[in-house]
């Protein structure tokens, strides 16, 4: 009792005094003995009140991520999955797969109708497009190989905010707004997110999720084993039967999540520490560092046309790669990794870049290709320990909200998931519809991601902690923090604040975001050949920087985010 007094006395301080206290602008958050930093500032309070007590970074992650389920149901999850980086004081490296799988019942044209076009949109609405949750299995193996703290106390913050209720953010408004006009399609959904069924929750008032409180009981007290089985399984299985879903229970009893061995890259002395496939975030992020490393980065300026050109000829060949090569290791076992994350191989690419023109990107030039819809709506958690130890930690339901389903009687959202395989085998256009064999629909193949969880390290000990929502651009966006830090020396802020642009090899266009860069980079950035386009914002991602020297801690959560917020002691 002692202990839920205290976190909801914290969490109902911070809703008076988060206005005052949140991370603001390009301003760093200092600390000494710990920091996590999040999407939503109740998430990052909780994973910082479990470092306070004497928790380390595995343990404030774990509870971090069940608390973003409660209070950031658009990304925050327990019917997703996701990747986990760690990095401890000592040099060790590990990684945590728990990306969802595809149902035993799943086949490679199960999207499309007799003209082999997608049916209805099949592959992102409706639960079809729901895979195998794997954020459960993921957070309770972390816990199991590195955790210190018991996992039922773990638990605790997640279960007092969903019985508790917390106050209904202005960035979730438009979802209850959303269900009004969707009760009849989504009536589980609308028993959480509508007040009694017939009302939108407005900004400020108070969400109670009693069912959701439940089932994270149910996982406290038994695990892993507390959602794959008993009763909240039995819950999600007949959701399926009464919905047209193809889940059953012997999916939910087989999945496992994997501990691998991430994949590693060196840029200007730096080691750069990523999530191997089925992520293709560190590959991509590796290459494409390795391509920028003979460039002058520094002496070309930030977000000049000449830097912002190198770039995106970097983006555009490592695009071109993950299109062709990347896709769930358990399939596709000759995925040339060493090859796309050596020195040797970005030397070739660079001979191809021409500094006074753009290339061109044709899918003629492939004879395979993968490259489709990602959703933005993903979230990232980073956490450093008053011990050095570091997580990088991305997860997501894909699709704002995922598959909008909430199982009835269990309180969460499920994901659509099954959207970021190739719908449509063998069918490449330039507008980046694309369908390759390394991702196609198979029985219990993980979809491939471009979520990039990343930890960059100095001499042994880890320096940079970041990662972002975003799809497709989540690779693109970690990268330019990371050159923002290294080669611009710019604070952990001001290197996440920085305006982003996007290119993905096909479609050939790249997006800038639409404040920051000067109307004269535009226009030599256009002179040189490149297609450009505007968007509102690129990302929201969540940094911490560690001073190799003082050992101090200095978190930033981007402002793009509406709720985020770092949080450290």
């Amino acid at each position: 009792m002692k202990t839920k007094f205290a976190i909801v006395t914290i969490f109902t301080l911070s809703v008076f005094l988060n206005p005052l206290l949140g991370q603001g602008g390009r301003i760093p958050v200092p600390a000494e003995n710990g920091i996590v930093v999040t999407s939503h500032y109740l998430a990052s309070e909780a994973g910082n009140q479990i470092l306070y007590e004497g928790g380390n970074a595995i343990d404030a992650a774990v509870a971090t991520a069940f608390a973003m389920a409660v209070t950031l149901p658009s990304a925050g999850n327990l019917g997703g999955g996701g990747f986990l980086v760690y990095h401890d004081n000592q040099g060790m490296q590990t990684a945590i797969n728990f990306r969802e799988k595809a149902p035993l019942a799943a086949g490679r044209d199960m999207f499309l109708d007799e003209n082999g076009k997608i049916k209805d949109n099949s592959n992102h609405e409706g639960l079809l497009s729901v895979g195998v949750p794997g954020t459960v299995a993921g957070l309770f193996l972390a816990h199991q190989k590195y955790g210190s703290l018991s996992w039922k106390h773990l638990l605790n913050p997640a279960i007092n905010l969903a019985e508790d209720g917390f106050p209904f953010s202005r960035d979730m408004n438009f979802f209850s707004e959303m269900l009004l006009n969707n009760k009849e399609k989504y009536p589980s959904t609308a028993k959480v997110f509508l007040k009694n069924r017939t009302e939108a929750y407005q900004p400020g008032e108070t969400l109670k999720q009693l069912d959701l409180a439940k089932t994270l009981k149910r996982i406290q007290k038994k695990g892993a084993a507390g959602f794959y089985q008993g009763k909240t399984a039995k819950l999600i299985v007949d959701y399926m039967k009464e919905n047209d879903g193809i889940i059953t229970s012997e999916d939910l009893a087989v999945y496992k999540a994997q501990e691998v061995k991430p994949v590693t890259g060196n840029y200007r002395g730096y080691k750069i520490i990523g999530m191997p496939p089925p992520s293709s975030g560190g590959v991509a992020v590796i290459e494409m560092l390795n391509i920028l490393e003979a460039y002058d980065i520094e002496a070309m300026g930030l977000n000049s046309a000449a830097s912002l050109h190198v770039m995106t000829e970097a983006m555009r060949r490592t695009f071109a790669d993950r299109a062709l090569f990347l896709g769930d290791p358990d399939f596709n076992p000759d995925m040339p990794l060493d090859k796309l994350t050596s020195k040797d191989y970005a030397a070739k690419l660079r001979e191809t870049i021409n500094l006074d023109i753009a290339s061109v990107s044709d899918s003629a030039n492939f004879s395979e290709a993968h490259l489709k819809y990602e959703s933005p709506e993903t979230t990232h958690i980073s956490v450093v320990d008053k011990e050095g130890n570091a997580v990088s930690l991305t997860y997501t339901l894909e699709q704002s909200y995922g598959s909008k389903h909430v199982v009835e009687g269990a309180g969460f959202l499920l994901n659509n998931e099954m959207g970021d395989f190739n719908p449509i085998p063998g069918y490449t256009d330039s507008k980046g519809k694309i369908g390759t064999a390394p991702n196609l629909i198979a029985p219990e193949k993980r979809m491939l991601s471009s979520m990039s969880p990343t930890i960059v390290a100095k001499n042994g000990k880890p320096v940079l902690v970041i990662g972002s929502p975003g799809g497709r651009t989540i690779i693109n966006t970690v990268l330019q923090v990371i050159v923002n830090v290294i080669d611009h020396r710019l604070d952990i802020a001001k290197a996440i604040e920085s305006p982003r642009i996007h290119h993905q090899w096909l479609p050939d266009t790249t997006y800038f975001e639409e404040w920051g860069f000067s109307p004269d980079t535009k226009r030599i950035y256009q002179e040189l050949g490149h297609e450009l386009k505007t968007r509102s914002t690129q990302g929201r991602a969540m940094g911490i920087y560690i001073d190799p020297e003082s050992g101090l801690l200095y978190g930033a959560a981007d402002s793009r985010s509406y709720d985020g917020k770092a949080v450290g002691h």
